[in-house]
């Protein structure tokens, strides 16, 4: 067996290095997660703080429009596109580990599991990028007024329209603050492991998702904590009625430090002085007159 090339294991060093930090990272893990009503399935409308936002990656609602599970939507059904290419994909990789090429012809030099493992990690990459390239969610025209988180718009309320289902409602500066305090709230309640927290904030599938990833800490036997929450720009991309609730998507880009520490408090991930960015779209859902409650979480791309 030929041994390992030395670049070959210098890559799989790195990506093992950066585990850690790509497998926990403030609520919610990175992902896109929840239920939007029948807007689950639907592109978020771009805003200036985020012109994209990823698909949801899990969520409990199910599609009711045929268009959401049809073939090549990226939800439910399976493209021929992907299936074709998938299946070359895997055939030439097939043939060439049988007849001693690696998974891609003309790719020698990696040998043995180290080679294997790396040509299936940029297997994984270029299928994700034609994933994203063919099937990622379109920006609608038309996105959702601007207004500030914490401020609000002057002069009242801000009407909402171009939404195709139910109808449009009114966001006020109230709204804005408290979307806001559950953002912060939010985070607090992940790094202190708090599950009766997050249950006051969050809607029962958004909980038993953070309490899935929370008991993947405790199993690693490390703790993420995100501190120092702030804000840094907000903006309204939709808000509507249906079936007797009432929803806000709303875009955030916000500032935090960011660690992870292992079970005896050493950092293995992060910085406690360095402040970090991200961008997410979060939805927000409440029965009329009611508290808001997180129902999601997009990230931005």
């Amino acid at each position: 067996m030929r041994r390992p090339s030395v670049f070959a294991a210098l890559v799989l060093a790195v990506l093992l290095a950066l585990a850690p930090g790509m497998a926990m990272a403030r609520a919610g893990n990175s992902w896109s997660l929840g239920s939007r009503g029948s807007q689950t399935y639907s592109a978020v409308p771009g805003t200036s703080t985020a012109p994209y936002a990823a698909p949801l990656q899990r969520s409990l609602t199910t599609p009711q429009s045929p268009a959401y599970g049809a073939p090549g939507y990226g939800y439910g059904g399976r493209s021929p596109f992907m299936s074709g290419l998938m299946g070359g994909l895997i055939g030439a990789g097939i043939g060439g580990l049988l007849f001693g090429h690696g998974m891609f012809y003309g790719v020698h030099g990696f040998g043995g599991l180290f080679g294997l493992l790396l040509q299936i990690f940029l297997l994984g990459l270029l299928v994700r990028w034609l994933f994203r390239t063919f099937f990622g969610a379109p920006l609608l025209a038309g996105g959702g007024m601007v207004g500030r988180m914490g401020m609000g718009p002057p002069g009242g309320p801000v009407p909402l329209s171009g939404v195709p289902a139910g109808h449009a409602i009114q966001i006020g500066p109230g709204d804005f603050q408290t979307f806001e305090q559950m953002l912060q709230a939010v985070q607090a309640a992940w790094s202190a492991h708090d599950i009766n927290g997050l249950r006051a904030l969050a809607s029962p599938e958004m909980v038993s998702y953070f309490a899935e990833q929370l008991g993947e800490q405790t199993s690693r036997g490390v703790r993420n904590i995100v501190a120092d929450v702030h804000l840094q720009h907000g903006d309204l991309a939709e808000a509507w009625a249906e079936d007797g609730r009432e929803y806000a998507t709303v875009a955030m880009r916000f500032s935090m430090t960011d660690v992870t520490r292992d079970g005896i408090g050493h950092v293995v991930d992060g910085s406690l002085v360095e402040h970090v960015t991200a961008t997410e779209i979060w939805t927000f859902m409440r029965v009329p007159g009611g508290r808001w409650v997180l129902s999601a979480i997009q990230q931005a791309r």
